[in-house]
């Protein structure tokens, strides 16, 4: 790609060098900052990461927001940008709506600097380093300190340049799009084929002529007639964290006890690379959610309802969660491997739909976990149908993995491309 014919030492430490003919604003100089409230009929806003900020009612996940007060929230025009809780992980947002958000949010209106190459340039990877550098509290508790991120300073091109960046950014960032897109839908195939398979094995068993009975659930239909139904209640141990004072942001501590979350639950596998930690006395608080190997957590509250995992190893030494998870620990007669593929499985998903509760924030509730039935065949067949799973399924999620793969490596590139153009390490015509 072409550069800039000559470049000078912005003397910012996160933009190096940018072409000599650009300039310098620190931020709060470039933006305006919007703090109106006192606009309680104005739709609620969401502010997120893949899809800006938008009207609370198209966001696909159930969130919270407090209702007590709307004179208390925050005015957002169309064509503001938003700094939410999260900001630092994925860039500023921008507004798509008018409405009004939470008055934790910073709300800026830009000045001396186009929406369009903001768009860009608040999303870029280099930007998000930057909102990193200013974040203040510890885990759970940080949030960008906006005192001290206006006092940083902005690359502002020509009016002229900053159209053709985004006009070449907008067209070089829709292929990439376009082809992470097509990556994703073989991925979605990928899963639906690998859920029939689970659903099968775990409902209807491997022996296709096997005799079946009607197991007495709509949502089930018929099971091998070997088969029995027990409630999970029977089966398993349930419990969760109940009646336990919550931690405060200074309680996390560098090293100790893992102290996991529903986000440590992705695509129904245990990820152990973004922990929290706790100390012994926190820990010891509640010995009767210590994780075990062999356990099972579940999602039992908030957007990831539903999503679970079994604990086949504990990596990172002693563990426990918050009480957002239910440990659910199998009789020795359920296999919990089996049990898991089970709970994963389309038809246990759907049914659970049914008996969620709360009018904000849904809840599995552990009264309505402990009821559910499930089909459980002997010991020896639910081992054979493991064995069966883990090899049909690991092919799948090896292939999906390195679709994956392909995906990271698409958004990296798009990354790369954005951050040398928004800073002028490259030149667009």
């Amino acid at each position: 790609m072409e550069k800039y014919s000559s470049y000078k030492d912005s003397g910012v430490h996160w933009l190096g060098e940018i072409p000599s003919h650009w300039s310098l604003r620190k931020m709060k100089y470039t933006f305006v900052e919007r703090s109106q409230k006192g606009f309680p009929k104005e739709p609620l806003l969401a502010a997120t990461q893949s899809y800006g900020v938008i009207k609370k009612e198209d966001y696909e996940v159930r969130t919270v927001e407090a209702l007590k007060n709307l004179e208390t929230l925050k005015l957002v025009e169309i064509g503001d940008f938003v700094i939410s809780l999260r900001s630092f992980q994925g860039g500023i947002e921008y507004s798509h709506c008018r409405g009004i958000i939470s008055p934790a949010y910073t709300i800026l209106t830009p000045t001396h600097i186009t929406t369009d190459y903001f768009k860009f340039l608040g999303k870029s990877s280099i930007f998000i380093n930057l909102l990193k550098s200013t974040v203040t509290g510890i885990r759970e508790g940080q949030n960008i300190d906006y005192n001290k991120l206006k006092s940083e300073y902005m690359p502002i091109p020509p009016i002229a340049e900053q159209q053709s960046m985004a006009t070449y950014l907008d067209k070089a960032t829709a292929e990439i799009d376009k082809a992470i897109v097509q990556q994703q839908r073989m991925i979605d195939l990928l899963n639906e084929r690998k859920q029939i398979i689970i659903q099968r094995a775990v409902t209807k068993g491997l022996d296709e002529n096997v005799e079946m009975k009607n197991s007495g659930l709509n949502w089930l239909g018929q099971i091998p007639s070997h088969w029995e139904l027990v409630r999970l209640g029977y089966s398993s141990r349930i419990r969760a964290r109940l009646g336990w004072r919550g931690l405060k942001a200074n309680e996390y501590v560098d090293s100790g006890y893992v102290f996991l979350s529903a986000f440590n639950i992705v695509n129904n596998k245990m990820q152990w690379d973004n922990v929290n930690f706790i100390n012994k006395f926190r820990y010891d608080e509640s010995p009767e959610i210590k994780l075990k190997i062999g356990d099972i957590l579940l999602v039992k509250d908030g957007a990831g309802i539903g999503k679970c995992a079994r604990v086949d190893k504990l990596p990172l030494g002693e563990a426990t969660a918050n009480g957002s998870l239910a440990f659910i620990t199998p009789k020795p007669d359920l296999d919990y491997r089996y049990l898991h593929y089970f709970l994963i499985c389309n038809s246990f998903k759907k049914y659970t739909e049914l008996l969620l509760t709360g009018m904000g924030v849904p809840h599995f509730t552990q009264g309505a976990m402990k009821k559910v039935k499930i089909p459980i065949p002997p010991i020896n067949e639910q081992k054979r149908i493991v064995f069966h799973l883990d090899k049909e399924v690991g092919e799948f999620d090896l292939a999906i993995g390195r679709l994956e793969k392909q995906i990271s490596f698409l958004q990296e590139r798009k990354q790369i491309i954005i951050s040398e153009v928004v800073t002028g390490k490259i030149k667009v015509s």
